[in-house]
This record gives structure tokens, C-alpha cells and sequence, in this order.
């Protein structure tokens, strides 16, 4: 190694020393009308094999060019070729600033690129030169589907689907794969998560209008975080521009489904300064949401004689309102030709409030005649108002306050004329606040309950005996949940060249990577027992939610429940009204603690073997060290203790990549890579938690391992002058060590005492038979399908014809996974892995001339299994759903437009079903929702 070291050091002062003897290229390129930088540009020094491409930013630089005259070639999908005559001199800085016009000669015609077409033109030019396969949507590309957060705009690209959240986008699957096979970053560094038990990133809580570029990276070169299976998408925000620009946009709209308004404003200030040395943008955005969501849900039970029955109903009515605020600033300070330097900060905060009203039917058991034929149903019944403490916050409902902020500070030089030195250090926080969370609940005794299953993918259960003043008090709780995660990261990078065929480019990159994350869940939770009567639900303010307009029929009628003001102004911690209780049942077990430090180092040597094929090669080195505590809970509410433990694991990655430019608008891709997934931090924290009442036993397992991944990607790009793409390209990914959820129905006292020696107290007595569930890792799992897109400006038609474009994107994926045991013990067959979407597809027609654009946008994923039962009937899965958007605007005048969106035309539900298709667990409508405003763009 000291060897290693020294031969390095000893070849970065000779490439210093030899650097005086050559010159050194750097510049920016920019839209001459628009001065907005072009990035993906390809440049080309001739004569030689000098070339390099534009950054995010529209830089670019030549290193090491030996002096002499050269001529400069610049190419950029739609925009007219640039060439000039370079001069390099010895030791010296040429600075060159570069505008390029748009439009240009595609064929025989004439190219007219808009603003849209310019925005595609952005994304599909870094697509194009980027060394691995990846997607690339621009902000004007974004700007131009109707989506007021990132999850929506990103479920457009090729490969990917989203899971939602009251009508929102929220986690990503890529290529199939569920959201803890992937991972998010903001301008390269990982954005933490702010829900408590796992690592996803809330897709919801930041705007589209906030960010500049999305990056989808399908497959990872040595220099990247390994922890991404599926993929790695890279929000890129706003830059400062080469000149002053202001944009501003206000718009109003209205939610059918509650017949409430909607709000959205944004704001960009940009400008440089010091004689351009300094730049600066500020960008903000304001989303206010008021809506809501019509819910019902059901569990299916199946009883010895093979009848499946419901065994639980809930029919829920929620009121919502998001208010999305979003601040975010970029600074970049030029130093001198060799060194800049820049700083980033963005801070997303989102309060969701809301209301639930719901009915639960619960321990609904069968009746049977003298002949085991069922006969009817009994069963408890409740209504159940969820909300929040009367004030300023909450208003009366469950506040949910979520934030998510970034701020990094990150230097780019040149160290002679040859070594290319990148730096960053960076810190993110993510938190989920939910404070004065309250629930009121009444109950009616147990009654006859009717069922009507015949169409399972309606059904049914009511109670019609019982009346309003039936329903008693049952129980008052708040409870205040809280949960954070922060982390620090740096990272160094080091690039020089290196190069082992004569006549070719060849550059080497070392770097390391220091990520230290801190996540902790600290939750309580009290009851309320009322020293005086508070009476029966009729006896107190209600209110009556019918079945008219239901969204899932206008059979299921909620039923009456206390009012939110009634809950919001419960005056609890007056001793002299209730008894207060702590109830650690409800949260000792998921409180926890967790330190990770993830410590990096990679090499990556990139090398042309001829003019048209290049291949990055390279390892990266991975070590994962873990400090975990959990809580140790007996008999639903008794602390133990407490139990700790370390872990630390080092995983070896090793890749390579090939492109082959066949001319200049076709690319093939060929990847060989590797790549893992952390475990969820409540998988992995050491709890023990006993429920007697429902004889079950659940536990936390340190020592899961990464699932690790060998992916192999085959990719090939068709690029049209015209400003248009049309790809196809295959995937395959083994992955050992994948984790799912285990259970055994026959977990004993004696299995206990041997699994947890650690544990002094045994909660299973003798002799019974208790559920055991843990995470746990599987055997392998292998996950194969292709991806075909198509993006092209139909400009080859006549007459106004020219002005149509379509997007259409399809993937196919399927899984099998080996490994996977049911609660019996036994092995499962032809099981796919949890979260992977067998369909995909998004198409969508445009129009645009001059002033008028129209996009009329579809997304289809196919339904999948979300969750793992203890059987095939337990199992859970999300169903199919087709999204219907239609957008238009038309411009007034060269700066201001006008604009319309509909979204969710097709009222799609959120609906999981159990076991087969037919079997509703879950079907959630929003209804449409339609938005109007204006756009201020200098």
C-alpha cells in the first residue's frame, strides 16, 4: 500500500510539473436569447482526440492540451453547430464563454425549437453524453405536466411508478423494485427520511416547480453511493444563471370531492454580480391544499370449512389540507479560471392537517348452525373521530409536520493543467413532527352484523339495529410523535489522466466518502378517563356523515361521530376533568436509536479504446458501521430494558461500463454493476415487544445484511436532430440476501429462551403457541424485463400537424424469489419480490405552436404484491391504476402566459386487494382536481 501511495503522489507532481508544458481550456456555454446554460453540450478540440462535455452548470474544461492552434466544435441537439479557432498556450488559461443559437437544419427542414422543445433539448443532450444509462427531465420539460410535487413529475420518465399517499405521489419503484431498493439525493448528497421505521423519501414534500434537473441513474459508476438497487434519482436545483432573470407564477384552482380551493405560488430571483464573478438565485414556492379522500377498507379471514368472510370494515371520511412551503438559494463564487466555489441550501416544510372520521366493524366472528353452514355474523362496533388540540397549529385536527432540509458547500480546481480536484461537505436533517394528536371513540355492545360479500370488491358489513345513543363512551387519548434523522456527508475526488492506448482519452478518479447518520424515534402516548360522564353519542356535539356522494357507492354511509371542535377543546391535562394514563404499549416498542457511519473509497478509470468505444471500469469500497438500541417490552407495556448492539460490514462493489457511439446519434450501453440496499432502521434496531392479549411476539434483527446486487444492463439510444430520443434496453439483477418479513405461527417459550439469551424474562408461557414475526433475509431473488421509449416532435408531418409530439414509454419486469418461508415453516413457491410492477406505461400527445401548448398525459403501472402474508391468502397486494392529465397554455405576450391543469381525470382510487384480485382490502377515492393561473417568465 505504502508502495501504491508513493507511485500515486510521485505521478500527480510529474503531471504537475509536465502540466507547464501544456494549456488548459476551461469556459461556459450558454442560449444566446435566453443566456441559460446549456448543459450536456459536446465539445471537441481538433486536430487530436481532445473532447469534453458541458456540466450542469454549462461549464466545461480541456486539461493538459498540448499548446498550438486548434479548432473548436461544439454540438447540441437542437441548436446550430458552433466552431471557432482556439489558441493554447504553454502553461497558460484560455477562457472561452460560448452562445449557441437555437434551432437549426434537421434533414431538410428547418428546425424551430420552443420553449419546450429547448427543455427536451437540455435533458436529451446530458442523456446522450452521460457515461451510464440514466433518464433526464428538465424543469421546462416539468414544467409542462401537471404536477405540483416531484413524486408526480417523476412517475413520467421510463421505468418507474409511484405509490401514493392521499392522492399524492410519494414513493418511488424503480424498474419494479420498492422504494427501499432505491434511493434519493438532492445535488448529489442522500436526503434523509423523515418517517420513523424506514429509509424512503417522502416524494411528496418537495415542489416540482423547485428543482432544475432530475437525474434517474439506472445503473451506478464507482464514484456514486452504492445503495441503490433499483436506481438512484438525483434532484438537481436551480443555478444561478449567466445574467438577471425573474419568474413568477400564481395559481388557484378547486377540489370537487370537498368542494374546497386550491393555492399555489412561486417565485425565482436571479442575478450576478462582481462583474459576474458572483451569482445568485433565490427560489420559492407556496402550495395550499384543501381536499380530502373517501376510504373504505377491509381484512378477509378465512374459517375452518374454507369461507372467506370480513372480518373487519372500516368506512373512513378524511378532510385534508397540505400546505407545501418550499425556500431554497444556490450561490456560486468564481474565483479565478481553475477555482470556484459554491453553496446550496434548501428547506422544505410541509403541515399536513386532517380529520378522520371512521367506522370500524371489528371481531366480527361467524355463527353456525347444527350443520357448520354459517347462519350470520356478530361483532363489536365504533366510531372513532381523529384530530387535534384546539390552537393555532393543529386547529383542531392531527397536525403532521414534516421538513426536509439540505446545505452543502462544495469547491471545484485545477491543480496545474492536468489534476481536477472536486471537494463537498454537506448536511441534511429530515423530521416528523405530530404533536397533540388526539382520538375520541364510542362504542355500541356487541351485534348482529350483516354482510354482504357477493361482489367482494364492494362489501358490506353494517350493524342496522343500532342507534346513535347505543354508542357510549369508550376511550380519550393524545399522543406526541416524534421523529428525526440527520447526516453529515463529505466527499473528495480526484481526477487526473491516465490513459493505456496510444492516440485515446483516458482519465483515473480516487475519491472517499464520509456519511454519519443519526436516526431516532421518541413517541408517547396517555389516555384520558373522564371524571364525570360525558354521555352517549347522541348526547354530545356530532356530527351526521351520509352516504351521499360517497365516492366508493353511496351504499356505505359513515354513520354520526363527535365533532373536531368537540375533541380540539377537551381541556385533558385538567386533573379536575380527566385521569390521565400512561400507555407505553403504544410506544416503548417503537422508540429507538441509531447511529450508522458509512465510510467510502473507490477508484475509476476511464478509458477510450477507439474514437467510438469507451468503458469505465473501476471498484468501489463500502463499510457500514452500526450502533443500534431498542427497547425490550413485556406484556404490552413493561420495560425490560434495554439492549444495544454494534455491527459493522464491508461490502466490495466492483462495475464496469461500456458505450459505443456508433455515429453521432446512436448509442449502445453495456453494463456490468453492483449495488446494495440497507436494511430499514426499525428492521434492524433490537426491540422486543410481547402482546399477550393477541399471543404475538415481534422483534427487531440486528444482524440483517445489506441485500446485494449484480446488475447487468444492456441499453441502446436512437437520438433524432429534431430534438427526440427513441431507446431500448434490457436488465437483469441477482440479488442475494434480500429481506422480507418472516412468521411463525408456533414460536414457543423454548424457542424464545434459545433465540434471546440476552432477555431475562420469557413473556411465552408454557405450553402455548404465540406468532413470531422479524425481519429476515432471504435467499436470492432475480428481477429481469426491458424498457422500450419513444419522445419525438412529429415535425416530418404537413401543416399544422407539425406542432403534435408524443412521449410513450413501456417496462416490463418480473421477480422470483427463493428463500421465503410461511408461518407454518414452509418453504413458498413462485413468490415475486414485494414491490415489483410488472407494467408500466406512460404516453401522452402534445400540441405546441408559437403561443398555445397542450399535453394530454397517461400513467399506467400494472397491480403488484406489496407486502408478504403468512399465506398466499394474507398476502397483499396493490392494484392497477391509470392516471388521466390533461394541461394547456397559452401565451399573451412574449413574457406572460396563461394556464390551465386537470388532474386524476379518471378518478382513480388507491386499492390494495388481499390474496386475489377480487378482494378489496382498500379503495380510497380523491376525485379530479382542477388548477388555473398565470406565469411571469423574464
Amino acid at each position: 500500500m505504502q508502495k501504491f501511495l508513493f507511485t500515486l503522489l510521485f505521478s500527480w507532481m510529474s503531471m504537475i510539473c509536465f502540466g507547464q508544458s501544456a494549456g488548459l481550456v476551461t469556459g461556459n456555454i450558454v442560449d444566446k436569447n435566453q443566456q441559460l446554460s446549456l448543459p450536456g453540450a459536446t465539445l471537441k478540440l481538433k486536430p487530436g482526440n481532445h473532447y469534453t462535455v458541458s456540466n450542469q452548470q454549462g461549464k466545461f474544461e480541456f486539461l493538459g492540451v498540448p499548446a498550438g492552434t486548434y479548432t473548436l466544435e461544439v454540438t447540441y441537439i437542437g441548436y446550430q453547430a458552433l466552431s471557432m479557432e482556439v489558441a493554447v498556450n504553454a502553461g497558460k488559461t484560455t477562457e472561452l464563454h460560448l452562445k449557441m443559437e437555437a434551432g437549426g437544419i434537421a434533414g431538410k427542414e428547418v428546425l424551430v425549437v420552443g420553449d419546450r422543445l429547448r427543455g427536451q433539448a437540455k435533458a436529451l443532450n446530458q442523456q446522450r453524453n452521460n457515461p451510464n444509462i440514466t433518464n433526464i427531465v428538465s424543469a421546462d420539460q416539468i414544467g409542462r405536466f401537471p404536477d405540483a410535487n416531484v413524486g408526480d413529475a417523476i412517475k413520467r420518465i421510463p421505468g418507474i411508478t409511484m405509490q401514493n399517499d392521499q392522492g399524492e405521489a410519494r414513493n418511488i419503484i424503480i424498474r419494479g423494485l420498492a422504494p427501499e431498493l432505491n434511493s434519493v439525493t438532492l445535488n448529489g448528497d442522500r436526503i434523509p427520511s423523515a418517517e420513523g421505521d424506514n429509509r424512503r423519501v417522502q416524494m411528496d414534500l418537495i415542489p416540482s416547480d423547485m428543482v432544475q434537473t432530475i437525474e434517474v441513474n439506472k445503473t451506478l459508476t464507482p464514484d456514486m453511493d452504492a445503495d441503490a438497487i433499483g436506481g438512484s434519482v438525483n434532484l438537481v436545483t436551480r443555478a444561478a444563471p449567466n445574467g438577471f432573470r425573474v419568474s413568477a407564477t400564481a395559481s388557484g384552482g378547486v377540489n370537487p370531492i370537498r368542494g374546497k380551493a386550491l393555492y399555489t405560488g412561486g417565485l425565482v430571483l436571479a442575478n450576478r454580480f462582481a462583474k459576474s464573478k458572483l451569482g445568485a438565485v433565490v427560489s420559492a414556492s407556496y402550495n395550499n391544499n384543501d381536499y380530502g379522500s373517501d376510504d373504505v377498507e377491509a381484512t378477509w379471514s378465512k374459517d375452518d370449512f374454507g369461507n372467506a368472510y370480513i372480518s373487519e370494515s372500516e368506512i373512513r371520511k378524511y378532510d385534508v389540507q397540505r400546505i407545501r412551503r418550499s425556500v431554497s438559494t444556490a450561490l456560486d463564487y468564481k474565483i479565478n479560471a481553475k477555482n470556484t466555489l459554491y453553496a446550496t441550501a434548501m428547506y422544505n416544510w410541509r403541515d399536513d392537517r386532517e380529520n378522520r372520521y371512521r367506522l370500524r366493524l371489528t371481531g366480527i366472528e361467524p355463527e353456525y348452525d347444527g350443520n357448520d353452514a354459517i347462519t350470520g355474523y356478530t361483532g363489536s362496533v365504533r366510531r372513532e373521530t381523529k384530530g387535534g388540540i384546539d390552537n393555532g397549529r393543529n386547529k383542531n385536527r392531527r397536525l403532521e409536520d414534516q421538513r426536509v432540509q439540505n446545505y452543502s458547500l462544495r469547491g471545484e480546481h485545477l491543480l496545474g493543467s492536468k489534476i481536477d480536484l472536486d471537494w463537498s461537505a454537506s448536511y441534511s436533517r429530515a423530521s416528523e413532527d405530530r404533536p397533540n394528536e388526539r382520538y375520541v371513540e364510542f362504542r355500541a355492545p356487541s351485534s348482529a352484523i350483516n354482510m354482504d360479500i357477493a361482489d367482494p370488491r364492494f362489501p358490506l358489513a353494517t350493524a342496522p339495529s343500532l342507534r346513535d345513543e347505543d354508542f357510549a363512551f369508550r376511550s380519550m387519548s393524545e399522543n406526541h410523535d416524534f421523529t428525526k434523522e440527520d447526516e453529515f456527508g463529505f466527499k473528495l475526488n480526484l481526477r487526473f489522466p491516465l490513459s493505456v492506448v496510444p492516440g485515446q482519452k483516458g482519465r483515473l478518479r480516487v475519491g472517499s466518502r464520509l456519511r454519519l447518520k443519526d436516526k431516532e424515534r421518541l413517541n408517547n402516548y396517555f389516555e384520558y378517563e373522564p371524571l364525570t360522564d360525558i354521555g352517549n353519542l347522541a348526547q354530545i356535539a356530532n356530527l351526521h356523515v351520509d352516504g351521499k356522494g360517497y365516492q366508493p357507492g353511496d351504499k356505505y354511509v359513515p354513520g354520526t361521530f363527535a365533532t373536531n371542535r368537540f375533541l380540539g377543546g377537551q381541556q385533558l391535562n385538567d386533573a379536575s376533568k380527566f385521569e390521565k394514563s400512561d400507555v407505553p404499549a403504544e410506544y416503548l416498542a417503537v422508540n429507538f436509536n441509531a447511529k450508522e457511519r458509512i465510510s467510502a473509497g473507490y477508484i475509476r478509470w476511464d478509458q477510450d479504446i477507439t474514437r467510438q468505444l469507451s468503458v469505465i471500469a473501476g471498484v468501489r469500497v463500502e463499510n457500514t458501521h452500526i450502533e443500534y438500541e431498542g427497547n425490550i417490552v413485556a406484556e404490552e407495556e413493561e420495560l425490560e430494558g434495554k439492549r444495544s448492539v454494534t455491527n459493522s460490514y464491508t461490502n466490495v462493489l466492483p462495475g464496469v461500463t461500456f458505450k459505443y457511439n456508433v455515429n453521432n446519434d446512436l448509442v449502445l450501453r453495456a453494463a456490468a454493476t453492483t449495488s446494495i440496499a440497507r436494511p430499514n432502521y426499525y428492521d434492524i434496531a433490537p426491540y422486543v415487544s410481547s402482546l399477550a392479549d393477541d399471543a404475538e411476539l415481534s422483534a427487531g434483527n440486528p444482524q440483517l445484511k445489506a441485500a446485494y446486487a449484480w446488475n447487468f444492463d444492456l441499453m441502446a439510444e436512437q437520438y433524432f436532430k429534431s430534438v427526440g430520443i427513441l431507446s431500448g434496453g434490457l436488465f437483469y439483477k441477482s440479488i442475494s440476501n434480500f429481506i422480507y418479513t418472516y412468521r411463525d405461527n408456533t414460536y414457543t417459550r423454548e424457542k424464545f429462551a434459545n433465540d434471546y439469551k440476552d432477555v431475562t424474562t420469557n413473556p411465552i408461557p408454557a405450553g402455548e403457541e404465540w406468532v413470531y414475526k422479524q425481519a429476515r433475509n432471504g435467499d436470492n431473488v432475480r428481477v429481469y424485463g426491458f424498457e422500450v421509449a419513444l419522445q419525438r416532435q412529429l415535425d416530418f408531418l404537413p401543416g399544422f400537424l407539425k406542432g403534435f409530439g408524443v412521449y410513450v414509454n413501456y417496462t416490463y419486469t418480473k421477480s422470483k424469489a427463493d428463500g421465503i418461508f410461511n408461518a407454518d415453516g414452509d418453504k413458498r413457491a413462485d413468490v415475486t419480490l414485494p414491490g415489483t410492477a410488472p407494467h408500466m406505461f406512460n404516453a401522452s400527445l402534445s400540441y405546441e405552436n408559437p403561443r398555445f401548448t397542450a399535453r394530454l398525459s397517461g400513467n399506467y403501472a400494472a397491480s403488484y404484491l406489496d407486502e408478504l402474508g403468512g399465506d398466499s391468502f394474507d398476502d397483499r397486494f396493490y392494484d392497477k391504476q391509470f392516471f388521466l392529465d390533461l394541461n394547456a397554455s397559452f401565451k399573451l405576450t412574449k413574457t406572460l402566459r396563461v394556464f390551465g391543469e386537470a388532474n386524476n381525470l379518471t378518478n382513480q382510487p388507491l386499492r390494495y386487494y388481499q390474496g386475489i384480485s377480487s378482494r378489496t382490502m382498500q379503495a380510497e377515492y380523491y376525485r379530479p382536481r382542477y388548477n388555473f393561473g398565470i406565469k411571469f417568465d423574464l
